[in-house]
């Protein structure tokens, strides 16, 4: 099994921890892309559903696919939002932000009920920190001074495409830092965000209800331990 068949096995089987109609939030990345194609074939074929984008990327493959959209504006009456991570531990703690939505896909997070994660195993860790650096959006005024600051949990680096830095929907600066194996993401969480010019992090702490996991094997279904 390829790593694309195993996002789209994720993002097909998001659709069973859907209810019958309702509000739906559409994270952003690779993986969810597959679940908002099965999400539009469902909608073509009759299924009442009504988005919520996380990015513009994922308002135009939506809004593509003749999904019914929401606005930017909120609030929302969100049932359920299905979104990917980049790295997800033992406890089912998040890193997310590789797509560079990680501000929009958290406020999507806490206005929604339920959050459904899907992934392939590549994205499964012991601790998060191990394999993926923690996005970082940071407002564009005095961006590299913060950026120094940032310094001190680890090491730092803009994000780049096409050889500029990328900006967010918002048009805020990404900046990754390499923290290694974190020990407590909770407490990193709360201290990066205490740096000033920080707008959001990566690090999604107890925000996952169902984390699914594709493989050669099927598709895992995670919950957390009580």
């Amino acid at each position: 099994m390829t790593q694309d068949e195993a996002k789209r096995l994720a993002g097909e089987a998001a659709l069973r921890e859907l209810p019958s109609e309702g509000v739906i939030g559409l994270g952003t990345g690779s993986t969810t892309k597959f679940f908002i194609e099965a999400l539009g074939g469902a909608v073509k074929a009759g299924a009442k559903y009504i988005g919520v984008p996380t990015s513009e990327s994922s308002r135009a493959l939506a809004s593509s696919l003749g999904i019914p959209l929401l606005g930017d504006e909120g609030p929302w009456n969100i049932a359920v939002t299905v979104d990917g991570a980049d790295e997800v531990d033992d406890a089912l703690e998040l890193i997310k932000g590789g797509g560079g939505a990680q501000t929009r896909e958290k406020i999507i997070n806490f206005a929604s009920r339920r959050n459904v994660i899907i992934v392939d195993e590549s994205k499964l860790s012991s601790r998060l920190g191990e394999r993926w650096a923690v996005p970082i959006e940071v407002l564009h005024f005095a961006h590299a001074q913060t950026a120094k600051q940032l310094a001190a949990f680890g090491t730092v680096s803009t994000r780049m495409r096409d050889g500029a830095p990328r900006l967010t929907d918002s048009g805020n600066f990404i900046y990754d830092v390499a923290t290694g194996p974190i020990a407590s993401p909770r407490t990193l969480d709360a201290a990066l965000r205490n740096v000033p010019g920080v707008v959001e992090t990566g690090l999604f702490c107890g925000r996952a209800n169902v984390v699914l996991v594709a493989g050669v094997s099927g598709v895992r279904r995670l919950v957390p331990k009580a």
